[in-house]
């Protein structure tokens, strides 16, 4: 048995023993598909966006997910106030910075949640973390149009400007907190049919940073995992419908399916 697959052992029956709650204030286009994922892997949804109970609610959370999808300014002031207290009571905080470089509100809204959050984890696509990286970037709506060479020194240089896990996302994902770097070659084109994989992709780094902490070592296994079910969901799918429900039962039915066999991360 690998490092990887023995850790992924390790992780994934501490997080179905424990249960823990990961709080999302997340985008409307995905708070059902990302609440039944958490659930799939074994842990506890929570989706709580009022100003008046963010900071109560977070204080019950073992990680916090920021995910500006669907964005508004009441939004903008819930992450904010969550975010510090997550972060003044040491729960890790993942930011998604979905569509940052699409207009100038998520754009701000984003660089905001950087500077006075400090999340632990940033996970986005190519676009949006070569924006917060201070790079140009194509983006189209919530899309990354990026098609070139990955600015692998850019995004450790974020890494260690932000003391924060950068995760960027796509047909390989590249995990960095500055000094280790690591490359995941799990998943499976049909992920990109189906609404909010980058969302639960998310959510899944999430998962495991809440009792992993959010090292690269977490986020590459919240990544390789949710990859890896994407790749025996298209096996047993016939197109994205049935993909959203095979996807769910792999991630819940991950234990007995000899998952840690499949995980491809790689030091790099």
């Amino acid at each position: 048995m690998g490092d990887w697959e023995k850790r992924y052992k390790e992780l994934d029956g501490e997080i179905r023993a424990k249960r823990p709650m990961i709080h999302h204030i997340t985008n409307y286009v995905v708070m059902n598909v990302t609440a039944n994922v958490t659930l799939a892997m074994g842990a506890s949804p929570v989706m709580a966006h009022a100003n008046e109970e963010v900071e109560e609610m977070v204080a019950f959370a073992s990680a916090h997910v920021l995910n500006p999808g669907t964005l508004s300014l009441p939004w903008i002031s819930a992450m904010l106030k969550s975010g510090k207290k997550a972060k003044e009571l040491g729960i890790p905080v993942i930011l998604d910075p979905v569509g940052a470089g699409a207009t100038q509100l998520r754009t701000d809204a984003c660089r905001q949640i950087l500077e006075e959050v400090g999340p632990d984890v940033i996970r986005g696509n190519l676009a949006e973390v070569k924006i917060l990286a201070g790079e140009d970037a194509a983006i189209k709506g919530v899309d990354s149009l990026e098609t070139g060479e990955i600015p692998l020194d850019a995004f450790k240089e974020l890494a260690r400007q932000t003391s924060a896990t950068i995760c960027v996302t796509g047909p390989t994902d590249y995990i960095t907190d500055g000094y280790t770097f690591y490359r995941v070659e799990n998943g499976d084109p049909m992920m990109g049919y189906v609404t909010g994989t980058g969302c639960s992709a998310t959510t899944a780094v999430a998962v495991f940073c809440a009792v992993g902490g959010a090292t690269a070592e977490s986020c590459s296994m919240g990544l390789a995992v949710f990859g890896a079910c994407g790749e025996l969901a298209a096996d047993e799918c016939s197109g994205p419908g049935s993909f959203q429900v095979a996807i769910l039962d792999a991630l819940f039915n991950a234990p007995s399916q000899n998952l840690g066999a499949m995980l491809r991360i790689e030091e790099l």
